[in-house]
């Protein structure tokens, strides 16, 4: 039976203890519920917890229920909603019905009825659930769907293989339109680890293709193809900003992959290009940030762009095969793997070497490769290199355990710097976030999508590197510091509780006041007369 997460928000905890108890979840396919007291307090909690279904009170201070519920189907379009209030009141049942809500039940509520409500609900979500993974279904979709020459066209594009003269031949004659500004490629990686048992790996990505789609073809104007063993997108883009807001999109969508297709789906996401000649760029960028899910974690979109900025502009590919690994391992892995690599390319490249001028050869194509890579990545040359004396003279005259030592200090020393570099990219802009709050903590309008607009990164980088730095949410951090805010003003001002409100960026003095007393353990003015003692 599958399981489902389910939240409760009423102001009357009485009230939703009852309705905790009435049930046994467990037996009936739920999780036992989370529970809310308002609507605010539910709206931060579901993005921690990501419920299927939510059951809440109409009437509640700071957020009402049709409010909460009108948010929560933005942020998760398939959510359902359940109301229950003490007001048989037309204009709810209404809106009720505007709002797609499963049910609107009246107070009081019967233990039967409630059990009735909620398995209908279960049924309907297995329904769905049913109908994404239905193998049968999922069959004819992946015959009907797109030409063999469209996939090869596609396919074709990403490995920079048609001339730009003849693109616009090949768009007329496969019937594909794409006309835009800009282009950007995605990657969506699904782990073989977590595909669920009796599923097919090749259905179950048809599955997430298919949702992404539904969800993403009319803002994005994408295509969708796969590509070695991935499922690759096209998106179309009018404005150099809105790669962030698709990145977010992307974001969301592996959430929503995981909550319906329970697929653990990681998106890498390439930098802009004005060409659909210049595709194969994107494609290489995306391809890389994919594989930085090893730093950044999985089911999350990750933009090249942000992650590693010293890598957008005009990536090449690096010509020595063997090198590209070492390239990698210098990029994503730890110093010692690094070591490893570098020492077993020496002895390998050098094995069996047979001349003196064919280990010249070798030598200057090394020196070269490394000097391209460093470049590329905008590193110090000086930093790497001895500038003062000609590496190629120099290494020539190594044997091959000086040459193996000189060229693992110099990927140690490449590894090193790329780390640095990534971690002072990332705490610049926490830096920069942090400073924001401390100058603008009394702006109420001040939320994760004003900060990432300001910094001009995605919230799905932003709220990954913001915790991994802070050990907070953004969220979580504003809060904390208006709370700081607030008790200095309490222990150290006269002025009553909803100016502070006010100063610290709370319009309504009551939500402050419950807050600041979640945070606290008691109301402001009970906190100031107790320091006043």
């Amino acid at each position: 039976m599958n399981r489902y997460r389910v939240m409760l928000v009423d102001d009357e905890e009485d009230v939703a203890q009852a309705i905790l108890k009435k049930m046994d979840w467990e037996q009936m396919g739920f999780e036992t519920p989370r529970y809310a007291h308002n609507g605010l307090e539910a709206l931060e909690l579901s993005e921690e917890l990501r419920p299927d279904i939510v059951m809440t009170d109409i009437k509640m201070p700071y957020m009402d229920g049709m409010e909460l519920s009108r948010n929560l189907k933005k942020l998760y379009p398939n959510i359902r909603i359940i109301f229950f209030s003490g007001f048989d009141d037309f204009e709810y049942a209404k809106e009720a019905i505007r709002l797609e809500a499963e049910e609107y039940i009246l107070k009081p509520i019967d233990a039967e009825e409630l059990k009735g409500v909620f398995g209908r609900v279960h049924d309907a979500l297995d329904r769905d659930i049913d109908e994404k993974l239905n193998v049968a279904k999922l069959e004819n979709y992946y015959m009907d769907s797109l030409p063999l020459l469209q996939e090869d066209f596609f396919a074709s594009l990403v490995e920079g293989r048609i001339e730009e003269k003849k693109i616009e031949k090949y768009l007329a004659d496969y019937r594909i339109e794409l006309s835009s500004a800009f282009y950007i490629t995605a990657i969506v990686h699904i782990s073989a680890s977590s595909v669920p048992e009796g599923m097919n790996p090749v259905l179950l990505s048809v599955s997430v293709r298919k949702l992404m789609e539904e969800r993403m073809n009319e803002k994005w104007g994408c295509r969708f193809f796969p590509y070695l063993g991935s499922t690759v997108i096209i998106a179309q883009v009018q404005e150099t900003q809105d790669a962030r807001a698709f990145t977010d999109d992307c974001d969301r969508l592996c959430r929503l992959a995981e909550s319906i297709c329970k697929a653990n789906v990681t998106i890498g996401v390439g930098s802009l290009v004005e060409s659909l000649s210049d595709i194969d760029v994107s494609y290489r960028g995306a391809l890389d940030a994919v594989s930085y899910r090893v730093l950044y974690g999985h089911t999350k979109a990750i933009n090249i762009s942000e992650i590693s900025p010293m890598e957008k502009e005009n990536p090449q590919e690096e010509s020595a095969d063997n090198l590209e690994s070492i390239f990698k391992k210098i990029k994503m892995s730890d110093t010692q793997a690094v070591e490893v690599a570098a020492e077993k390319f020496i002895k390998d490249s050098l094995n069996g070497q047979s001349s003196i001028q064919n280990y010249r050869f070798f030598v200057m194509e090394l020196v070269s490769e490394l000097y391209k890579f460093v470049k590329n990545n905008q590193l110090d040359p000086g930093s790497v290199f001895d500038m003062t004396s000609d590496v190629y003279a120099k290494l020539q005259q190594m044997e091959q355990k000086e040459l193996s030592d000189w060229f693992v200090e110099a990927c140690v020393k490449m590894h090193k710097l790329i780390e640095d570099k990534r971690s002072d990219n990332t705490r610049s802009f926490v830096a920069k976030a942090r400073d924001y709050v401390a100058d603008h903590y009394a702006d109420q309008d001040l939320s994760i999508d004003f900060i990432c607009n300001y910094l001009g990164v995605s919230s799905a980088y932003f709220s990954t590197v913001f915790k991994k730095e802070t050990g907070k949410t953004f969220v979580g951090y504003l809060t904390d510091y208006r709370m700081e805010i607030a008790e200095r003003m309490l222990l150290n001002t006269d002025e009553k509780t909803y100016i502070i409100a006010q100063e610290v960026g709370y319009s309504d003095p009551n939500y402050f006041s419950y807050v600041f007393k979640k945070q606290f353990g008691v109301s402001p003015s009970r906190y100031k007369a107790g320091k006043e003692v």
